[in-house]
């Protein structure tokens, strides 16, 4: 190891929803002594309830290059390239989860309120998240108003390290 470098330990982690993610620590100990500490937590529900998921070790035995399929074979290897892991479906509702919370209005309670103000030119045009209960969004449906339910968890709403 050179001077600067870190042995950095990649650990992959769930929480009690199954929302699988990673975390980098510096040691085991270190990760066990930040969860006890209730440091560690999923990115999507906050749950603090985590804990490591089995790994394998990583050896590159191989030159690193997968053989070309050869000439008549397809189908199953390029479908399941194509199908999204579930781990990258979580990374993509996180992104989309940012990016709504950053190009929405946080209207909170109000959120009924502001959305009819704004279908009825009583308020300017503009993205709106916020809080309604069944009723309030079953009203508003009602009255030809679009609402799109979407959970945003608290870290949808910080910055991404």
């Amino acid at each position: 190891m050179q001077d600067g470098e870190r042995n950095v330990k990649v650990f992959n982690l769930s929480c009690e929803h199954d929302h699988r993610f990673e975390g980098w620590f510096g040691s085991a100990q270190a990760f066990d002594e930040q969860r006890e500490r209730g440091l560690v937590e999923c990115p999507v529900c906050a749950s603090k309830s985590v804990r490591k998921m089995p790994s394998a070790p990583r050896l590159n035995l191989s030159s690193g290059h997968e053989p070309a399929p050869e000439a008549g074979q397809s189908g199953r290897g390029q479908l399941a390239a194509a199908m999204p892991t579930p781990q990258q479906l979580q990374a993509l509702w996180m992104k989309m989860a940012r990016h709504l919370a950053e190009h929405t209005e946080d209207v909170g309670e109000r959120f009924a309120e502001e959305a009819r103000r704004i279908h009825y030119n009583e308020a300017p045009e503009r993205g709106i998240r916020g809080v309604a209960t069944p009723e309030q969004r079953a009203e508003l449906e009602d009255e030809g108003i679009e609402v799109l339910s979407f959970p945003l968890p608290a870290a949808a709403k910080e910055p991404l390290q």
